[in-house]
């Protein structure tokens, strides 16, 4: 049997789960679709998690509970950003009518992509948190481990 490397091949059924009180929030699954074909150490997957899939062989299920900010790190306020909503109008889709609490996607003039969520807007200024959304949280990340090449 298969058993998953550094630089495995692997397909999966995943779920990533938010505290939410006492229980854990579904945020992201695959497990009623299609599942997930990825090669560790490519960044498909975050470095936490692809660790805690090494040594997994196939057909195995899995379930880690990851301490708050390892997964996706923690909150970094800096990443927070007032930005002129002139700049922010220029950078993002024209058409888009942006409201609070959507992602946006800013394309800079280099084509450099950030992504964010749009936490305040008026007619002057915006403010965007370009932290991943799950920094500071604890994650639950359960696997099903599908295939291994």
């Amino acid at each position: 049997m298969a058993q998953i490397g550094p630089d495995s091949h692997v397909t999966i059924h995943y779920r990533l789960a938010v505290a939410d009180g006492d229980r854990w929030r579904e945020v992201f699954s695959t497990f009623d679709a299609r599942p997930a074909t990825l090669q560790l150490g490519a960044g498909q997957l975050a470095a936490p998690l692809e660790q805690r899939l090494l040594g997994l062989d196939e057909g195995v299920e899995a379930q880690f509970e990851v301490p708050a900010g390892e997964a996706y790190g923690s909150r970094n306020p800096e990443l927070v950003q007032r930005l002129s909503r002139t700049l922010f109008d220029a950078n993002t889709e024209t058409d888009a009518d942006y409201a609070p609490g959507d992602v946006v996607r800013l394309v800079l003039a280099d084509g450099v992509q950030m992504g964010g969520v749009l936490k305040e807007a008026d007619d002057e200024h915006v403010v965007v948190d370009f932290n991943h959304p799950l920094a500071g949280l604890p994650v639950q990340f359960a696997v099903r481990v599908i295939g291994v090449l």
